[in-house]
């Protein structure tokens, strides 16, 4: 073959995806890449030659497109050999000296009588793992797992799970087993991101690495019924995926000859297929968007929604309240806000649908309101009526109640329009029309993706470009690459833009349809492309893995599935080393270690951060923040220079300062002071280099509804015209405190949430008996409390607010203190103060006459102490006197008594008149009696 057709054909395998090679490791997921691992080469294509590596790697084989290598610490340059004139590209990769070499293996079991599951782990070493455990599908440990594991017991070892979210620690139960540990825990909705830990116990110079997984509650893939059909998208077009936004193990991808679905990250699926009879051939061939929820997968086939469960698939219409026909987009919410805080409204929607003139947010699978339509956009914007405004897209955007819609724009609408945007709060119902506006050609489709930030910040592309809108729409413009003025398919051989994944940790991939990946990340500017891993005859999607990982989904032409581990790192440091680009900090800290941060009334939240760099750069700590100006900030920073670096520290404070005592409105205040901010902590400057994890958190400020009171340990109001007896629920109130009629009783007010006991309560409350009995008093006087004038009481308080019932008279809303003379009159001083504190030695005082059951409710009245409304109640039996007498159990018994007196009297006469009455009256006739003879 002549030189020419040589170079023909290395560019005929270079562009169909033939020529690549690519590096493994026995890690899952590259978590270990040292000097102990071993990487695995290959190279697809057919003009392979050998490989060129450095003296500082030792290669198994040369000569095989198939081989292994083992590298000292440091950066390799490693590439293949081909015949030709061409040359193949070089990959750059870091190989480090860590220590750690093992690996938790782990697999559970679902009990879900009990709604637990049971965790079984134990240790492996990559380099000696069997081929199940190195495919993840093993049962049990292996032999030399089984070894490694009880050395390293002998040792101290022994692991743990800590939850990300509610940080909960849980431990192995009793011994080990076999080699294993077993680990028990509840089964979790939200709490799902989960890290295997052990002790830092070495064994041969070799330390175990944590291992970061997702483990949620067990939700069931549809199933495949047989002689059900396919469901697919147009032959040739390329794959739609989805996934849960706060479970990204399930998941769904519809190919153009099959539909399949996931629960974990695609190591084991369903297809999913529909009835017969529903739709038509085309229909089923026709899917042109997909969306997963917990409750099945939406599926938009020519212009109408259609809904696949587990029982049934049905077509969404006007009985959900949507529209028959005209649909024209749905998508759902992209990041994961496990809290958020709701003022308005009670719940928040899951998915969007739209059409050209009409928007629709679902909150349940049959569920559905319309928020908004083109013309009342129209009027809300103040568009002219002579203008065509249509929907063009809709997002969700990275803040948990928030929406955003792109709007066509345009007048004569033949060449150019512009694209608007409106971002739509689902809680204030408030829609806010951004410094945004795009110019593209009249058929230019946009796509919007808002990413992982305080602020609004998305990036937008179409078929060749993508557009980034950063820091609050004040930076806007076109993704720049070294050549082509940022125009991907021109430096993609003519491919255009297949789909844009964005992670939590800032890396942003850009996928070609022919699997060119380009690559940046947050607030960067210009991209980067990256090595090809995937030949351009695949099929393939972009996913997270169980570990939250980044793993590549490829679908065969015969429908079957193969998933390849991407290490993005690894990628982005040998484009990054080949490019010279370094990162300007050293290291960048903080100690934000939740995500969500919730705020009552006096509390605040201090965090700090700091950022190590080389002196002489000038790099500082940025807080952006986004939501109502509901608190305070203040920074301190302090530095410190040594050794040629520079540590700066800067400490955030975030705090409140209202005073919601005696106000005129108490609840409008309330209001005007609550709310949802989210924070973002960035350094001033990075680049694509840099590992740097955005850091996101939601600071709400409000009524947390978790808190709760309760009273350590657990005669009528407005007297009645009649004595009332109450019956006693053990089953609502729980057993009562028991007290002799001599004992003074001061409660104790105890601070509960969802984690368990937070404090003791020691500002003011109050109590009242919920069945009307007023038969108690307190121990302490106005006076002796140290009032200076009359101070509230349940008399004066209920009098003041007839109208409200008993609970409602009297709160923090109109609690006004007595310790000023500026406040209310003198008044007679000597009456029992009813207000209780932790420290003011308050009692409640009994009658001495008789004993009762007394059942409380017991309000926090101390406006600044909470947004909620904090109530408890207990109960308290006297005993050591002899019981109230009532009045109608006396007089039954007395009732009873003269009547069995009379009865007994009456009978009585009866029956001695019977036994007298011969006595009484003469006989009428005399007895006969016959003579004896003599």
């Amino acid at each position: 073959m002549s030189a020419q057709g040589v170079a023909l054909l290395s560019l005929w395998l270079n562009c169909c995806g033939w020529a690549l090679w690519r590096y493994s490791t026995n890690t899952p997921n590259y978590h270990i890449f040292s000097t102990r691992s071993t990487i695995k080469l290959e190279y697809e294509g057919t003009l392979f030659s050998e490989w060129s590596v450095p003296r500082t790697c030792s290669v198994k084989n040369k000569t095989s497109p198939k081989t292994e290598l083992r590298c000292s610490p440091g950066v390799h340059t490693i590439r293949p050999i081909v015949k030709g004139p061409d040359l193949e590209e070089e990959r750059y990769l870091s190989v480090d000296s860590s220590l750690t070499c093992f690996l938790w293996y782990y697999k559970f079991i679902n009990f879900s009588h009990n709604l637990t599951q049971i965790m079984i782990i134990w240790v492996v070493d990559p380099e000696n793992a069997d081929a199940h455990e190195l495919q993840w599908n093993a049962s049990e440990p292996s032999l030399n797992s089984i070894v490694l594991s009880k050395q390293l017991a002998a040792l101290g070892q022994k692991p743990t799970i800590s939850t990300f979210l509610k940080k909960k620690v849980y431990f192995p139960q009793g011994k080990m087993k076999n080699g294993t540990w077993q680990i028990s825990m509840p089964m979790s909705v939200h709490d799902v991101i989960k890290e295997i830990k052990g002790y830092k116990v070495a064994f041969q110079d070799c330390f175990i690495a944590d291992f970061l997984l997702v483990l949620a509650f067990p939700l069931s893939t549809i199933p495949e019924i047989p002689g059900f059909l396919p469901i697919t998208s147009p032959r040739g077009s390329q794959l739609m995926s989805d996934w849960l936004a706060c479970l990204a193990t399930s998941a769904i991808v519809v190919a153009d000859m099959e539909t399949f679905q996931t629960n974990d990250s695609f190591r084991t699926w369903n297809r999913i297929r529909v009835p017969p009879n529903i739709l038509t051939d085309d229909e089923r061939h026709s899917v042109s968007d997909v969306s997963i929820s917990y409750n099945g997968v939406f599926f938009l086939i020519r212009g109408t929604l259609y809904l696949k469960d587990c029982t049934s698939f049905t077509r969404l219409g006007s009985n959900e309240n949507l529209p028959e026909g005209g649909i024209i987009g749905i998508t759902s919410r992209k990041w994961c806000w496990l809290k958020y805080l709701l003022k308005d409204t009670k719940r928040r929607s899951t998915m969007a649908v739209w059409t050209r003139n009409e928007v629709y947010l679902g909150y349940t699978p049959h569920d559905f309101a319309k928020i908004i339509t083109t013309e009342k956009l129209g009027e809300i914007l103040n568009i002219s009526p002579a203008a065509t405004l249509t929907i063009h897209n809709v997002e969700y955007t990275g803040h948990p109640l928030e929406l955003a819609l792109l709007l066509n724009y345009c007048v004569t609408c033949n060449v150019v329009k512009k694209i608007y945007l409106v971002i739509y709060n689902e809680d204030t119902k408030q829609w806010m029309h951004q410094d945004f506006a795009l110019t593209v050609s009249i058929d230019s489709f946009i796509i919007p993706h808002f990413l992982y930030s305080a602020q609004p910040q998305l990036i937008l592309w179409d078929k060749h470009r993508i557009y980034y809108c950063y820091h609050n729409f004040t930076d806007i413009g076109v993704l720049q690459t070294p050549t082509e003025s940022g125009n991907l398919s021109r430096l993609s051989h003519d491919s255009i833009i297949h789909d844009v994944f964005i992670d939590y940790y800032g890396n942003i991939l850009v996928k070609m349809e022919n699997n060119i990946m380009f690559y940046f990340k947050i607030n960067i500017r210009n991209a980067t492309k990256l090595h090809l891993w995937t030949n351009n005859a695949t099929k393939s999607s972009i996913f997270l893995h169980t570990s939250a990982e980044i793993y590549i989904l490829n679908v065969s032409d015969n429908g079957t599935i193969h998933l390849q581990d991407y290490p993005i790192k690894l990628e982005v440091q040998s484009v990054a080393y080949k490019a010279k680009e370094k990162c300007p900090f050293m290291a960048f800290y903080h100690n934000a270690s939740h995500h969500y941060y919730h705020l009552d009334k006096g509390e605040n939240l201090s965090i700090w951060v700091q950022i190590v760099y080389p002196e002489n750069i000038g790099l500082y700590m940025i807080v952006e923040s986004y939501g109502p100006k509901i608190l305070e900030e203040k920074n301190y920073v302090h530095y410190e220079i040594a050794l040629g670096y520079c540590t700066k520290t800067m400490e955030i404070k975030f705090s409140q300062n209202v005073n919601y005592e005696a106000v005129d409105d108490y609840f409008q205040l309330e209001y005007q002071n609550t709310g949802l901010m989210l924070v973002h902590i960035r350094p001033s400057e990075y680049t694509n280099a840099c590992p740097i994890a955005p850091k996101v958190y939601q600071i709400a400020v409000g009524c947390d509804t978790s808190k709760y009171i309760v009273v350590k340990g657990s005669y009528l109001r407005d007297r009645p015209s009649k004595n009332l007896r109450v019956k006693y629920s053990w089953k609502e109130y729980g057993s009562p405190l028991r007290l002799h009629f001599k004992e003074k009783f001061h409660p104790l007010i105890q601070l509960y949430n969802e984690n368990g006991y937070v404090e003791d309560v020691e500002t003011n409350f109050i109590v009242w008996e919920i069945h009307g009995r007023d038969d108690y008093s307190f121990n302490n006087t106005m006076k002796t409390s140290g009032c200076l004038h009359e101070a509230q009481t349940w008399n004066s308080m209920t009098k003041l607010n007839k109208h409200l019932p008993l609970a409602e008279a009297w709160g923090p809303e109109n609690y006004k203190h007595c310790f000023s003379y500026a406040i209310g009159k003198p008044g007679d001083l000597n009456q029992p103060y009813e207000i209780i504190n932790k420290s003011n030695y308050n009692h409640l005082v009994w009658p001495m006459h008789h004993t009762g059951m007394y059942v409380f409710q017991v309000k926090i009245l101390d406006p600044n102490y909470s947004f909620c409304s904090l109530t408890a109640v207990f109960a308290i039996e006297i005993y050591g006197k002899i019981p109230s007498p009532n009045g109608y159990l006396v007089a039954s018994i007395l009732l009873l008594l003269m009547l069995l007196f009379f009865s007994i009297l009456v009978l009585s006469y009866f029956h001695y008149m019977r036994i007298y009455r011969q006595y009484i009256y003469p006989p009428t006739y005399k007895t006969e009696r016959k003579r004896k003879s003599n």
